[in-house]
């Protein structure tokens, strides 16, 4: 069973200014369990920064509670808070001189003391964090020889070297390509199963937050704050209304966004599996509707190794691509 380690209670969020606070989100109710990978969407500007400080304690509240492990956050000391949450924030660290493992042993601070000397139980700590994200060949590196990916994983490494109950993420990745993405959010979500910790991020990378996350936070200016599973968002329509854009549209079948097109020619395509979601993914792209239900006269029949177009004038055409398709269809 998931221990609940987070409870929070009406809370406000915002900013106090001279004469009157600025509230950026109000009567947020929500518990975040460990041992679950919890992404935090939103639009820029809408208070996803704001909420990950104030459950970081970095910025105060402005009403309600939040309890980490049965006891309200303002009870704790700055130094009992650095024993329950680590955090991993946007900014690229530019530091020379100091090797990967040097940068995961400063994870132990809160209980090193002033001059931060490490013990042999530091270290044996400082090599479960390594081992745990799985970067031993990059442990004797200087940070700025690493690429960003690489160093986002020593990021991640010094935040369990912390040991901490609970750790928080900001955009952790925000300067990645795209396998680097995929590589990062996969390594946390293995993390949140392997340790039991809170894994809780803001992100804007949308799509892998729906096929990875183990629970989405939907924040809106609007709407304020949706919270569950990916699939119960997608079928009870939350995730078609958060994102409802002019020209993206939800598929509730696959739980993925994807851009529609104005179709103005519609075609029968017979067929099935990977190549039919294809063809129709290229037609779409170019305004042309194909469906294995429409009667028309022009259609397109798969085949194992080809593709076959049947024109309205009676001919034929057998081709081994979509490229090839698309250019006799474009020349219809």
């Amino acid at each position: 069973m998931k221990r609940q380690s987070i409870h929070i209670n009406n809370l406000t969020i915002g900013y106090k200014t001279r004469g009157h606070d600025k509230v950026v989100v109000s009567n947020i109710n929500a518990d975040i369990l460990s041992g679950e990978l919890t992404c935090l969407l939103g639009a820029n500007g809408v208070g996803k920064s704001t909420l990950l400080r104030t459950l970081s304690s970095f910025q105060p509240k402005l009403a309600g509670e939040i309890y980490l492990q049965d006891k309200e956050i303002s009870l704790y000391t700055e130094k009992q808070l650095s024993s329950l949450i680590a955090v991993v924030l946007t900014e690229k660290c530019d530091i020379k001189n100091m090797t990967a493992r040097e940068m995961i042993g400063l994870g132990r601070s809160p209980y090193t003391g002033f001059w931060g000397k490490l013990s042999k139980e530091d270290n044996l700590i400082v090599d479960k964090a390594i081992s745990l994200v799985r970067i031993e060949n990059l442990a004797e590196r200087t940070v700025d020889t690493l690429s960003d990916g690489e160093r986002q994983k020593v990021m991640i490494a010094k935040a369990l070297a912390q040991e901490t109950p609970i750790i928080f993420l900001d955009e952790p990745t925000a300067f990645l390509d795209f396998p680097s993405k995929v590589e990062i959010m996969q390594l946390l979500h293995r993390l949140s199963r392997a340790t039991g910790k809170i894994i809780f991020l803001s992100t804007h990378d949308l799509e892998l937050a729906l096929q990875i996350a183990d629970r989405i936070w939907l924040m809106d200016k609007h709407s304020g704050l949706r919270i569950g599973i990916p699939e119960d968002l997608s079928l009870d329509g939350s995730l078609s209304k958060f994102f409802a854009r002019e020209g993206i549209v939800f598929d509730p079948s696959t739980g993925l966004f994807r851009i529609e097109n104005v179709c103005n020619r519609r075609i029968k395509l017979t067929g099935q599996g990977h190549k039919y979601t294809m063809i129709r993914k290229a037609l779409n792209r170019n305004n042309i509707m194909a469906e294995r239900d429409i009667d028309s006269e022009c259609s397109i029949l798969i085949e194992d190794n080809t593709y076959k177009l049947y024109t309205e004038d009676g001919q034929t055409f057998t081709v081994n691509t979509i490229d090839e398709l698309l250019t006799h269809l474009i020349e219809l």
